[in-house]
């Protein structure tokens, strides 16, 4: 039987929103209100495929940005393969 120990604070997560964002990003607290990410990035659609884009344009990269859970449909870990791109876009280390 596999036990999910759930998600860890610094992890990077992926939150499904009620409006169809589905937001990548490093978890810094969670609550019963609300998710605090840093550095969140939407999935967007670009010519060459999926594209990481900021989530909020206005606001500098490292601010910690608090999401009402009222708007988060599922909160998961993100995959490897879309985490270590997103590590990539955010800090400029690959992760092979």
């Amino acid at each position: 039987m596999l036990i999910n120990k759930g998600i860890a604070v610094g992890e990077v997560v992926t939150i499904k929103t009620t409006a169809g964002e589905e937001i990548v990003a490093k978890l810094v607290d969670e609550n019963p209100m609300s998710v605090t990410v840093n550095k969140p990035l939407v999935l967007t659609a670009g010519q060459k495929g999926i594209a990481l884009v900021p989530f909020l344009f206005t606001v500098e990269m490292d601010t910690n940005v608090s999401i009402s859970r009222s708007t988060i449909m599922v909160l998961a870990p993100t995959a490897k393969d879309a985490s270590d791109q997103y590590i990539q876009n955010t800090t400029g280390i690959a992760l092979k």
